[in-house]
């Protein structure tokens, strides 16, 4: 019956990683916590990076009323979901510690979680006109018929001709700013996917390299298959199925009119109107679009090379033969315990006492070594000097921030209405910082344009931020004054 079929699909579906990270005890906590470490900002964490972030935002949680409380160290939560196949570890070559990353598995998990709560159409038209393209072509693809393929080629003419006619006339029908957003998003989301497929094309390398090495140690004829082939100087990753199917996108995606052809779209997409709706996020990814492509295309490249240079190594040192050798013995062993087990029931004395280890093994990430030092207390005091804010540093501030300028200037055009001229700090003094450091970087940037800056020196601004505190930093001395408060309006 087609229930009990899916009902033990289902049970099998449930010890999948996906499944058990959705379902964990602390579930909320898990994602949230693992998505802030390696999803948002860096992908890959040195182990020590890891332990420390991870602890810190462990202590944060278990200070929050609402949250539940997670007893365990950040070492015992990271084996634990190491263990569960939400983390992988990895010695990258040179590298003095293992790496951390989030696994494929756990990747789509957090997505499916993130993506509950994110309301989608049923059937949007950019979904549909998607649709529509891709079977259009795959019919024209398809088509095998020479008289067929001619007819659709003249009406594609006559459709573009009918175009340029409309064009020339000045009737040109460009998409409205609500569909042309819709569109984008849609884009965006195909796009991040295409990102993530990285991942499982390494995974089907790495995948790939186990079950050759296996191959090579288990085959028990003279040469196998693939070693016939190593021997034989070919690319056995490389000439696989998914080592051929990302070579030709990977050829893709380094064509140089192909790349062109991207980035000019992107810069003339991020131009448009709608652009300007969409979030910060989204305009970041699609200015990095490419270099992301190509960063993470890169090192699965890195890994198919690795791979292919590492598996003829194995076969060219004859490392294989003692792990053949070594998997000979274990089998032997195995087959004559098999054959004792009816002779030599488990609860038999065999006249003979074995000292069992209490030992536990674990990764050497685990362990930290004990420094005296640590428990030393520094009794000195010392006071820091004001941090400073330099000019050349406020341009890239502001790029990466959301500020309101709007609120800024308003706050400078009404201070200046009753006094011939104004500092920042003066103003600090008079207007809240609602945006905190954020408000400094914008008064700054509006020095540039409509302030005078005094060149070499510095006045001392204070702000008090968000969280009440109140904080001081030393500013370039920028003077506002009433004949350019017009210009503030």
């Amino acid at each position: 019956m087609k229930h009990r079929e899916r009902i033990t699909r289902y049970r099998q579906l449930r010890e999948h990683p996906q499944w058990k990270l959705l379902a964990a005890d602390h579930a909320p906590e898990i994602i949230g916590l693992l998505q802030t470490l390696l999803m948002e900002g860096d992908r890959q964490l040195p182990a020590a990076v890891l332990h420390e972030r991870l602890q810190r935002a462990l202590d944060q949680l278990n200070g929050d009323d609402l949250s539940r409380e997670l007893p365990r160290t950040a070492q015992a939560y990271v084996a634990h979901w190491l263990a569960q196949g939400w983390l992988e570890r990895r010695l990258p070559d040179g590298a003095d510690q293992e790496q951390y990353e989030l696994s494929t598995q756990a990747l789509q998990a957090i997505r499916f979680a993130d993506s509950m709560e994110q309301a989608r159409v049923a059937a949007t038209e950019s979904r549909l006109a998607l649709v529509i393209e891709q079977l259009s072509q795959l019919a024209a693809q398809t088509e095998a018929d020479p008289d067929a393929r001619l007819s659709a080629l003249r009406d594609e003419r006559d459709r573009i001709d009918a175009e340029i006619a409309r064009v020339g006339a000045g009737r040109v029908a460009a998409l409205d700013g609500k569909r042309a957003l819709e569109r984008a998003r849609q884009i965006i989301g195909l796009a991040d996917e295409l990102t993530e497929d990285f991942r499982r094309v390494r995974d089907d390398f790495e995948k790939l390299n186990r079950e050759f090495r296996e191959r090579i140690i288990d085959d028990e004829g003279e040469r196998g298959d693939v070693l016939s082939r190593l021997f034989e100087g070919v690319d056995v990753i490389g000439e696989s199925d998914a080592g051929r199917s990302f070579q030709a996108f990977w050829r893709l995606l380094n064509d140089a009119e192909q790349s062109a052809q991207l980035d000019a779209a992107l810069d003339t997409v991020l131009t448009r109107g709608f652009a300007r709706r969409l979030d910060r996020h989204e305009r970041a990814f699609l200015r990095g679009f490419t270099s992301t492509m190509l960063e993470r295309g890169g090192q699965v490249h890195d890994v198919l090379q690795h791979f292919a240079r590492s598996l003829r190594g194995f076969v060219q040192s004859r490392g294989y033969l003692e792990q053949r050798r070594l998997n000979q013995l274990l089998k032997q062993a195995q087959a004559e315990a098999l054959a004792l087990r009816d002779t030599f029931g488990a609860q038999r004395p065999i006249g003979r006492d074995l000292q069992l280890t209490t030992s536990r093994l674990r990764s050497w990430s685990q362990w930290k070594l004990h420094d005296p030092r640590s428990a030393q207390v520094d009794g000195s005091v010392q006071r820091n000097d004001t941090a400073s804010i330099s000019l050349e540093s406020v341009g890239d501030l502001v790029a990466s921030s959301e500020i309101d300028f709007r609120t800024l200037r308003r706050d400078l055009h009404e201070l200046l209405g009753a006094q011939p001229k104004l500092s920042i700090a003066q103003a600090l003094s008079q207007r809240e910082a609602p945006q905190g450091l954020g408000s400094v970087i914008g008064y700054l940037s509006l020095g540039t344009r409509f302030g005078t800056v005094v060149e070499g020196e510095q006045e001392l601004a204070h702000w008090r931020g968000g969280d009440g505190q109140l904080r001081r930093a030393r500013i370039p001395l920028v003077w506002f004054t009433q004949e350019k408060r017009h210009e503030l309006a």
